[in-house]
């Protein structure tokens, strides 16, 4: 089973958004693999990191998407943070933008998802 990490904060600053984890996970081996899930179940995106072994999903819930929101039309990049370190989570924002492009007007996704991402991220 893919080891999950939940975002407690997330953090728009001048020229980034940084996304923050808990301080006691550590980095070690982890990098970003530059791809991006949809969770319908939990409303959700998840960003995919990996290690050696494994990969290591990033839990990008509906609470944070406001912040994901404004960095995505401002274009900072993206990071993931523990406090100490920090990983630029490559390939965010397009990944964003393709899933958002499918979701809208499509049922697949269910509806409660396609309701939330038209709600957060399309402007109509």
């Amino acid at each position: 089973m893919n080891k999950k990490l939940q975002i407690i904060k997330a953090e728009l600053m001048e020229k980034e958004l940084i996304l923050s984890v808990d301080q006691s996970i550590p980095f070690d081996h982890i990098k970003a693999a530059g791809q991006m899930l949809v969770d319908s179940d939990d409303i959700s995106f998840i960003y995919l990191l990996e290690t050696d072994d494994q990969y290591v999903y990033l839990v990008i819930a509906k609470e944070y998407w406001s912040e994901i929101k404004e960095s995505k039309e401002l274009g900072v990049p993206v990071y993931i943070s523990n406090g100490s370190e920090k990983i630029a989570l490559e390939q965010f924002l397009e990944e964003l933008d393709y899933l958002i492009q499918n979701i809208e007007g499509n049922g697949n996704y269910g509806e409660e998802m396609e309701k939330a991402v038209e709600a957060a991220f399309i402007q109509k």
